[in-house]
């Protein structure tokens, strides 16, 4: 077997045992839904509804005009009892719809279609109706990147799930397998790619099989064994790896061709087109040695991580730290009140002893996150400039290039917030360049 990979990235602990065993598992609804407006890159959007509003779920309670947005869905039937900021995983506030669930929830009633009739532009519809975004954490809407101004000859799903201990999309791939390729095959037919790779790091064999027996005969779809090295899933590491094209800085992977979805993502495509069905619940992984039963669960957009927690066991132990997303791009959590969002691909709950807290360091020059970076940057002179409030120099060095996967924090031996310093970096230029527009 042929194993494929990128330059450069490092080797991790995956950390996966807790629950890559693990199958999908639906928790019961919690007594409240928080749902954000603003889930999703791009514009925010406005809400549909008030308090005292009553709510289906599935019903549009949130879009906007501008074309990089997503529309929000209620995703319980319940009572509208607050439109105000909420606290965001990110540490910000986000104005959110705040919805008491009802003790009793009326059955769905999407309406099956024949997706293979379908047009490209009733796929299009079918996506943004449903506010589907990236589901891998980048949460870009769905219908904007399926609408590249360019000829598209190869589509990527990303099934690598690169980062420790998430295994969701492992699971998915494994037991959503018709699902996946029907999104995928509806994906492709927008893009007008002539042929899809699905690219599967090797520490997950039982997909790679599960997907070599569902496509065994198609000449248009290939699966593509790669290395276990982070960070493989990010797009522009699985495009080098999988068809050896290099995205330029500052461009994407349609400038070369190139259209990459998440697993998830196609699957909500493919519910979408056949059923009408919203973005409205999504599986994540429950995981961590602070965690009692780690687990992959299915979970409506809006729940309180507490909720989630408490419904997988809870806590086992003293925790040290909680963690939204994976170890390396993931954002550490000060409240369980936070919600469930469309790109949260996990909920870690670590013990104190996985959690080093140490103050960081001058910068070494010893060069160990050059030698790592995936991208060719240079993170510690970034860092240093941002630290100290150069920020022309960082952008000249390539901050606006970091998609900031955390090696460099990882490997530093000064324990330099380096990721950190880049996000401060991208916010003052990215206001420096409004500014001057």
């Amino acid at each position: 077997m042929t194993v494929k990979t990128f330059p450069r990235g490092v080797f991790l602990p995956h950390y996966k045992e807790f629950s890559e065993d693990k199958s999908i598992t639906t928790i019961p609804l919690p007594k409240e839904v928080v749902i954000p407006l603003h889930q999703h890159t791009g514009a925010p959007c406005r809400a549909l509804v008030q308090p005292g509003d009553e709510v289906k779920a599935g019903q549009r309670i949130g879009e906007s005009n501008a074309f990089v947005s997503a529309y929000v869905h209620a995703s319980v039937d319940g009572k509208v009892t607050a439109v105000e900021p909420r606290p965001y995983f990110t540490g910000t506030k986000v104005e959110s719809v705040v919805i008491e669930v009802n003790g009793e929830q009326s059955k769905p009633t999407w309406q099956e279609r024949d997706v293979s009739a379908l047009s490209i532009d009733q796929i299009k519809d079918a996506i943004k109706d449903a506010g589907i975004v990236g589901m891998g954490g980048a949460a870009f809407p769905t219908h904007v990147k399926l609408s590249p101004p360019t000829t598209i000859d190869a589509f990527i799903v990303n099934g690598c799930e690169c980062e420790p201990f998430l295994t969701c999309d492992h699971r998915l791939m494994v037991e959503m397998t018709d699902k996946l390729l029907e999104g995928a095959r509806l994906a492709q037919k927008v893009v007008g790619a002539p042929k899809i790779y699905f690219g599967v790091e090797t520490n997950k064999p039982d997909a790679i099989e599960a997907l070599k027996a569902k496509i065994a005969g198609a000449a248009d779809i290939e699966v593509v064994s790669l290395d276990v090295k982070y960070p493989q899933g990010s797009e522009k590491q699985l495009i080098k790896a999988v068809l050896n094209r290099e995205v330029p800085p500052g461009k994407l992977p349609l400038d070369v061709g190139v259209v990459v979805q998440n697993v998830s993502t196609c699957i909500a495509i493919y519910e979408a087109c056949r059923y009408g069905k919203p973005l409205i619940e999504r599986v994540l992984t429950v995981t961590g040695d602070g965690a009692a039963k780690p687990q992959n669960v299915l979970v409506k957009i809006g729940t309180p991580i507490g909720h989630v927690i408490e419904q997988c066991g809870g806590f086992k132990g003293e925790i040290g730290k909680i963690i939204m997303g994976g170890p390396m791009t993931g954002w550490a959590q000060s409240s369980l009140d936070i919600p469930v969002v469309k790109g949260t691909s996990g909920i870690l709950l670590f013990s104190p002893a996985m959690v080093v807290e140490t103050q960081h360091k001058a910068c070494v020059r010893c060069g160990k996150c050059v030698d790592h970076c995936p991208m060719n940057l240079y993170p510690n002179y970034i860092g240093t400039y941002a630290e100290t409030g150069r920020f022309a120099q960082a952008a000249e060095w390539g901050a606006m290039d970091c998609f900031e996967c955390g090696i460099c924090a990882y490997v530093c031996p000064s324990n330099r917030p380096i990721v950190q310093f880049v996000r401060q970096a991208k916010r003052q230029i990215a206001a420096a360049r409004a500014a001057k527009n």
